[in-house]
């Protein structure tokens, strides 16, 4: 394993790829990703999960492919993902940007990076049963015979920071359409000092930010119960 962190270590197989995108944050960070407490406040997070639970116009997740040619062909493949998408309404967004706006240069401080364009906000929603595979967020993994990786071609290379904004909260004991169980993020090429796989259990109005490129694959373990839901984005950076 490689230290990329204080506290946290990288697959050594997949560091020694030759991965086109292959920034990596401050080693003198406790950990190469950010978590902000309370991006959205206790009260404000009914206004997100209330709009997007009683909204019937959802878009099917689709999935990055690449044709022959180099072009990028997003398509449904439920193999790989069981994910609804849905637009936050006027207010809402307005809402989200404006709180993104005051905790930007705490990412780009975090990051060393400035945020140049950012995609619309994505709000994911995975009921009982959704899941998302291994994969990640700027490119597609190139598999040999036997399904191993053996490098990443880049589809995405405008994506350097994703945000993911939890609205519900992950609980053992569901309460409500608030809380769901299972649906962890799993960071499949991160591990800690015992070399457990990074797992995150979340908690609504809290944030991550990690840098979009292959060593930061991860997974959407399948929601068992509940309801989860993100906002998400995708950030330039220079």
């Amino acid at each position: 394993m490689i230290q990329i962190s204080e506290s946290i270590f990288l697959d050594e197989y997949i560091y020694n790829l030759d991965i086109q995108n292959n920034y990596l944050p401050s080693p003198y960070k406790a950990t190469p990703f950010l978590i902000i407490k309370d991006f959205l406040k206790a009260n404000e997070l009914p206004l997100f999960v209330n709009s997007v639970y009683k909204d019937d116009e959802a878009e099917i997740a689709k999935v990055k492919t690449e044709l022959i040619s180099g072009v990028v062909n997003p398509k449904v493949v439920k193999e790989y993902r069981d994910t609804n998408i849905y637009s936050l309404d006027e207010h809402l967004d307005s809402l989200y940007k404006s709180r993104f706006i005051e905790y930007q240069p705490i990412i780009e401080d975090y990051f060393n990076l400035a945020i140049t364009i950012s995609t619309e906000v994505q709000a994911l929603e995975y009921k009982k049963g959704g899941f998302y595979i291994q994969h990640s967020d700027d490119a597609n993994a190139l598999l040999d015979k036997e399904n191993n990786i053996v490098g990443y071609t880049t589809v995405a290379p405008e994506r350097k920071l994703t945000t993911v904004l939890f609205a519900t909260s992950y609980s053992e004991t569901l309460k409500d359409k608030f809380t769901f169980n299972g649906g962890e993020l799993i960071f499949n090429f991160l591990k800690d000092y015992d070399g457990n796989t990074i797992t995150l259990k979340p908690k609504a109005g809290d944030m991550i930010v990690f840098p979009s490129n292959p060593y930061f694959s991860h997974e959407v373990k399948e929601v068992k119960e509940g309801y989860r839901l993100t906002l998400v984005q995708w950030h330039n950076a220079i």
